[in-house]
């Protein structure tokens, strides 16, 4: 009888205080020494024990729940503020890299409407009947060769007088374009040549540019500002210098027009470096 009493005991104080899953589980054991004499009494308690343990546990995860979304609904405000933050700033980098793309188009267009209008104007002052003369677009720039037979004699950096009414007509485009630049280019053949007043293709190239742009100064008034005089020599031959007619073709003169549009390309340069970097 004394068993009984200390086991309703027991468990009047289990269910009167929160104890411990070990000290239940040790009170459980003890419960079941004397569970014949509970009998029923005992197993509803048992019913209720289980029930107030997983009620337990159940409002345990549910705080431990309730805490983790919390938790997670407070990182998620600060991913969703810094979403929006980086979907910003994405956003306003495309718009940027949209008005640069839009302005190196609107050069682009720019510099090849002013090369076309250069080359048409060109080709309508000079004429395109004559096989010695070329004109043409190398990489962007406009530029007019003219054989050597029309500028000078065999071995002379003196222009001809017949060549004068070519460059005339060179110098009226050029002087219908202030903001361009002239650059007159020599070029020989392979043959070696020295005498009292040559010392080499490189100086005949030279002096052949330079006679050209006195003309267009002296005689055709364009301004020196304008004019670039270079030689070449013979390093940058059309063909080979393996026959006469080829040597011949190597020899010439090239006028190369060119736009003074300095910032224009700096621009493009610039605009194409940070597309490069934003990549």
């Amino acid at each position: 009888m004394k068993k009984i009493v200390m086991s309703i005991s027991v468990l009047a104080l289990l269910m009167t205080s929160c104890v411990s899953k070990k000290k239940f589980v040790d009170l459980e054991k003890k419960n079941k020494e004397v569970q014949d004499l509970l009998n029923s009494t005992t197993v509803k308690l048992n019913n209720c024990l289980t029930e107030k343990t997983a009620i337990t546990s159940q409002l345990d995860y549910l705080k431990k729940n309730n805490s983790d979304l919390i938790n997670n609904s407070k990182e998620l405000t600060v991913l969703t503020t810094k979403g929006a933050q980086n979907l910003e700033k994405s956003l306003e980098s495309l718009k940027e890299k949209d008005l640069k793309i839009t302005r190196l188009q609107d050069a682009l267009t720019k510099k090849d409407s002013v090369t076309l209008a250069l080359v048409t104007s060109l080709k309508k002052e000079v004429g395109l009947n004559d096989p010695d003369i070329n004109i043409n677009v190398e990489k962007g720039v406009v530029f007019i060769s003219i054989a050597d037979n029309l500028l000078f004699k065999s071995g002379s950096y003196e222009v001809s007088d017949g060549a004068k009414n070519v460059l005339a007509k060179v110098a009226k485009v050029i002087n219908s374009k202030p903001d361009f630049e002239c650059m007159v280019e020599g070029h020989t053949d392979n043959v070696p040549i020295k005498n009292n007043v040559l010392l080499d293709n490189w100086d005949l190239s030279v002096k052949r540019s330079t006679s050209i742009v006195r003309v267009l100064q002296n005689d055709l008034g364009v301004d020196p500002k304008q004019l670039i005089p270079a030689g070449r020599s013979s390093y940058i031959p059309l063909v080979s210098n393996d026959s006469p007619e080829n040597r011949a073709k190597n020899r010439r003169t090239k006028i190369i027009i060119l736009p003074k549009i300095d910032q224009f390309y700096e621009m493009i340069e610039k605009e194409m470096k940070t597309l490069k970097t934003a990549k």
